[in-house]
């Protein structure tokens, strides 16, 4: 009897180290094994460098002429045994094609792929001009913004050393996401629509003794309480968001914020914020980022969570201009049909990529420029059926801006939107099928 014992024993034992074994090679991410850390970088250009402000082209590539508040990109890398990812949130207008494959050249030597680096700016419009940051940009018109090599080296370089630090410390960590409808804070500013996304979302990271980490927070607004003529460095709102929740939540906590399909979306003034710029963006940061500081404590992280991560490249349309972009557009940013059959062979890719990140039950579906708010939610409904995931959210802009995204019928119909989207009438659904497939790819 005892030796059919220690048979068994040595049978359950034997098939103990084999499991072990085969999961430690496992390709799959494990469960419960996930680890991240965080890290910031200044992206604020000296002033010296005469670096333009973007997002108008009345600023005529003009400099910035202070600082009113620092621009940060701010990296979180996730980490199971045998793979990692870096979401990158950045307080910029966006990114020129060009900027993420110089930031994996930067990389080159740690071995980053484009599938494992997902970049989102804000869309602040009081920060870097993105053509400035474009090597692409040959012509030299102030309205578009004026390449400047070393603008772009200092901001590439920025990139990687913000992704190189944080994936120095990782951490075990637990994960928890909340979701509430915030009515009023949005409005759709086409005038032929009234649809909203008014959906906040928040992704709590705590490491396993309970200290706080990184907080994600998704919501969909331009940042356009600045005009032409406020020329300081600034995040917009989204940065005073983030200051707020890091005050309140404390103990060294990192929040990132990124923008969602904001292509129609106006921020609402909050009551009595008065008439200046600058106070109406604080106000608006600030009591946005109060209410995600309570949703916060609402949150429950779970440690046993698993993240997985899917880049779905996507054939763009032929490149075009809308019949209404010379007199809307084309005004704003000193374009002729002459200089466009030049510049949009040059400057827009003929092929892109949705970027799909599974976090435990945030799913965010990365969109290479500023889709429109019906698309987002149809988007959000499908990948929610698709996936089960409980909270499908949109990452505008990301890893590159290619243009605005609407549908067929907005594009048709046009206005500003739809003169600044070059690829003609289907590239809405050219970019909503590119991103169901590549969900469907998560694996």
């Amino acid at each position: 009897m005892q030796s059919v014992v220690t048979f068994a024993c040595r049978y359950a034992f034997l098939l103990y180290l084999t499991v072990a074994f085969l999961a430690a090679g496992s390709l799959q991410p494990v469960r419960g094994g996930l680890r991240m850390g965080v890290a910031r970088q200044d992206l604020t250009p000296p002033l010296t460098m005469n670096a333009p402000l973007g997002g108008y082209g009345a600023r005529m590539n003009a400099p910035a002429a202070g600082v009113h508040d620092r621009i940060f990109a701010k990296a979180l890398v996730i980490a199971d045994r045998n793979r990692r990812f870096a979401m990158v949130t950045c307080d910029l207008l966006g990114l020129a094609p060009p900027m993420k494959p110089a930031i994996l050249n930067e990389l080159a030597d740690q071995g980053w792929t484009a599938e494992q680096i997902l970049i989102l700016p804000s869309h602040s419009h009081a920060s870097i001009e993105m053509n400035a940051m474009n090597p692409n940009n040959v012509f030299g018109i102030p309205q578009i913004g004026i390449h400047d090599q070393k603008l772009f080296e200092f901001t590439v370089r920025n990139f990687a050393a913000v992704i190189r630090r944080a994936a120095e410390n990782l951490q075990p960590v637990k994960v928890g996401t909340v979701s509430r409808q915030m009515e009023g804070w949005n409005r759709n500013r086409r005038s032929d629509s009234t649809i909203t996304d008014s959906e906040l979302t928040l992704t709590r990271i705590d490491t396993l003794d309970d200290r706080p980490l990184a907080v994600l927070v998704n919501f969909t607004a331009h940042p356009t309480f600045m005009t032409e003529k406020q020329m300081m460095f600034s995040a917009g709102w989204p940065g005073m968001l983030q200051q707020t929740m890091e005050a309140v939540i404390g103990n060294g906590v990192t929040v990132m914020y990124f923008n969602g399909a904001e292509g129609d979306q106006a921020p609402r003034a909050r009551p009595d914020s008065g008439s200046s710029r600058w106070e109406q963006a604080r106000r608006y940061g600030l009591e946005l980022g109060l209410a995600a500081a309570d949703l916060y404590t609402q949150v429950r992280p779970q440690p046993d969570i698993t993240a997985t991560w899917h880049l779905e490249p996507v054939d763009l349309p032929p490149t075009s201009w809308h019949p209404d972009f010379l007199s809307t557009g084309g005004t704003e940013y000193g374009l002729t049909e002459e200089i466009l059959q030049d510049l949009l062979p040059r400057m827009q890719p003929s092929q892109t990529t949705v970027h799909s990140l599974r976090l435990g039950d945030l799913l965010i579906i990365g969109i290479p420029g500023e889709m429109a708010a019906d698309l987002g939610i149809d988007l959000k409904q499908q990948a929610r059926r698709i996936t089960g995931a409980g909270h499908p959210v949109i990452g505008g802009l990301a890893n590159e801006w290619i243009s605005y995204i609407l549908s067929p019928e907005a594009w048709r119909t046009g206005r500003y939107e739809a003169s600044v989207s070059f690829y003609g009438e289907t590239l809405g659904p050219t970019i909503v099928q590119g991103a169901l497939k590549g969900i469907r790819n998560l694996k």
